[in-house]
Formats: C-alpha cells, structure tokens, sequence
C-alpha cells in the first residue's frame, strides 16, 4: 500500500466496513453516529501508530503494509511514546478503540444543538466524530499535550473542521468558554475535577473514567443535579490512561520489598481481571496501589504493591485451590483485598451498574450500591478515605 490516490480511493470502503462491523456487534446503534464513523477518514489522523513487538517499539506509518488494514480495525492504538525516567518509551497517547468510542457517544445521548467538551484530544478523531454529528462551533477539546494538540488541529483543518482546541491541564476543562451539555473524559482520574462540575449545565452529563488505583474504577455517567453530580457506572468495565499532570511520561515507583510481616493463606485469584469489581473496593481505602507484577522464579507469583511500601506476594494455587500469601509494609495490602471479595460476595456479586457515586458541593466522593441512600464508602476531596455515613 503507498500512500496518495490508492489510499484516497479505499479508505470509504474500510470506514464503511468498520460502521458496518460495529454495527453488528450492537456496539453503534444511532444512525447518526454510524453516519460519522463511515464518514471520517481516521487514517488522516493516524497516519502512524506503535505497536510492541518482542519488546521493542515498531512504528506503522502511511504506506506500510497492514496499515491502512489496522487504522480501520476495531482496535486502539499507540500513537505517542515518550522517554520514560529510566529512558524506555511509555506510551502517552494512544487512538480509542472505536467500538469504545462510539458507546461512550452513545451512553452521553447527544443531540443536536448541544455544546461537548472534550477532555483529551489525541489525535483528534473523537473531536471529527462530535464535528460530523454535531458542527465544529459546538466542540471544544483540550490535552496535556502541546505537540499532540497542534498536530490533531492541523489534520483536522485537512478535513474541514475547526473545533475549539487548546493545550492545557484537562481537570481546568475549557475556562472563559461558558457551560457545557456534555463532557467526555477519555483519560482516568482518582477524582472528579470540581471546574468540569461548574462548566457543566444543570442535567448536563459527564462521561468519565473514575480510577482511584490500578484497574481500580470504570466509566461512571455522571448528571449535574444542582449542586451535586450523581449516576452510576456503565455495565461494561474500561480503562483509559491516567490524567498527566504536566506533558512528560508518567513516572513509575520501583517496588523494593522489605520484610515479610504477616503470611497466610488465600483461595482467591489475585489477578485483577478476575475480578475487577472487589478490585475497586479493596482500593477505595488507602494506600494507592501502584504496581500488580509477576514475580519468581517462574513468573507465576502476583507481586502487589502500594505507595507507602505495603507489598503482597500471592503464590499460584497449589492442587487443592489454596495460595501462600507474603506481606511486608506498614498495612496488610492483600487483606484489603480479601476484605473486599468478601463484602462482594455478601452484596450477591454485584456488577458494575449496580454501583454508583455521587459527588458532593464540598468533593465528597460518596460511593454507593444500588441507590444513592446506600452509601458504602466516602472519598473526602483529596482522595481521603472515611467511613460511610460520616457526610
């Protein structure tokens, strides 16, 4: 594939099958959304992207083989890397996965004459979507980052469209712009930023991935109500990267065990994707939990460690189901854990839309399982944990 007039003449036909396909896996269902998906030329925005090979960092550009092919996939890719702190690429930026994209839309019920505010621009090809559906003048977005900002606004003047785009910190939103009907934040943040509560019109909604940890949280619909923000979680468990606070690679904490404190016993799977609901419920406390790792000798032991240096080792299941588990630190990080699994089990296993969160004028984060009256935790502003009830 060379770039030029072959790709000019069969991207329609790529956009149309990734409609189409999205459309059968009931992912995109309102016409006016599958109307802009097969109409904007994702490959003008990402004319390369990353891909982790044995590794090491590959880049697929305009005319490669299996680019074009990729681009119209129904999956997310890397489009930025910057050096780490040890100097290793870290990815900074990356194109949702489209069928992610398109529900998030959707769940926002958008509609004409509405204003949206996007907060991570990317490469820009959200920011196309709501200009297709919605006109330029009705779209704002804003990213951490400079170069990525001023590279998603030259493409997208390629195709016709000028939204309102701006490099800043995306939990400022868009200031001096006036109210907003809907935002989508396609980055995590341990908390809701009270600026995007105040550019929010009343019964406006936001969209956004609340992440208090590692694999800790989901996307939570959230409606202004005065002055509170209410909703729940969407059904479906996703995870974008966490919020920068300046235009550099985040930075990772080294995890140096200490002494083993306490050792027992366990039957529940550390993995996180066994079970990501407990997962969020064991990090509503503190301490963050900064890293989920493999380590011994045959990389199957789970590491698991905290900021203040709590640390957790949980060996694979032995034949008759149950795991040694090591902890060394000043908490019990693993009994979090099982604390967490099993208020779960108690509450029937609960899914994701059957939790909730309301966040208050003073910001509160207020957690809750099945209505709002049915608080299970606290989240002073900051991120301090408190016991339920104490509002």
């Amino acid at each position: 594939m060379t770039p030029g007039p072959a790709v000019d003449t069969l991207w329609p036909a790529y956009a149309a099958a990734l409609a189409d396909k999205l459309t059968e896996l009931g992912k995109l269902t309102d016409p006016a959304w599958r109307a802009a998906v097969a109409a904007v030329p994702r490959h003008v925005l990402v004319p390369q992207f990353h891909e982790q090979r044995a590794n090491a960092w590959v880049s697929l550009q305009s005319g490669d083989p299996g680019w074009l092919d990729a681009v119209y996939r129904d999956v997310a890719l890397v489009t930025a890397l910057m050096p780490g702190p040890d100097g290793r690429p870290e990815v900074v930026s990356s194109s949702t996965k489209p069928a992610l994209m398109v529900r998030m839309l959707d769940a926002l019920d958008i509609a004409e004459g509405h204003r949206v505010l996007e907060i991570g621009t990317g490469t820009g090809y959200n920011a196309a979507l709501l200009c297709h559906h919605l006109g330029q003048d009705a779209v704002s977005s804003v990213d951490i980052g400079a170069e990525l900002v001023d590279l998603a606004r030259a493409r997208l003047v390629t195709l016709g469209y000028r939204p309102d785009l701006a490099a800043l910190d995306g939990r400022r939103g868009r200031p001096g712009h006036g109210r907003f009907d809907r935002i989508i934040a396609t980055c995590s943040v341990p908390e809701i930023p009270r600026d995007w509560h105040e550019q929010l019109v009343d019964d406006g909604r936001l969209l956004v991935d609340y992440k208090v940890g590692l694999y800790a949280g989901s996307l939570v619909l959230l409606h202004r109500r005065g002055d509170r923000l209410e909703g729940r979680f969407l059904a479906k468990w996703a995870g974008f990267m966490a919020v920068r606070d300046a235009d550099t690679a985040p930075v990772s904490s080294p995890h140096v065990p200490g002494p083993v404190r306490w050792e027992s016993h366990t039957r529940i799977d550390p993995d996180p994707w066994a079970a990501l609901v407990p997962c969020f419920l064991a990090q509503i406390a503190d301490p963050p939990i900064t890293g989920f790792g493999r380590c011994g000798p045959d990389l199957q032991t789970t590491r698991i460690s905290a900021t203040d240096g709590s640390w957790a080792e949980i060996d694979p299941a032995s034949p008759d189901g149950e795991r040694h588990v090591r902890e060394g630190g000043p908490l019990r990080v693993w009994g979090a854990f099982e604390a967490a699994h099993q208020q779960w089990a108690a509450w029937g296993r609960p899914g994701w839309d059957r939790l909730g969160m309301t966040v208050t004028a003073t910001g509160d984060h207020l957690l809750w399982l099945d209505t709002p009256d049915d608080t299970i935790t606290i989240r002073g502003s900051g991120g301090v944990p408190t016991a339920a009830g104490s509002a």
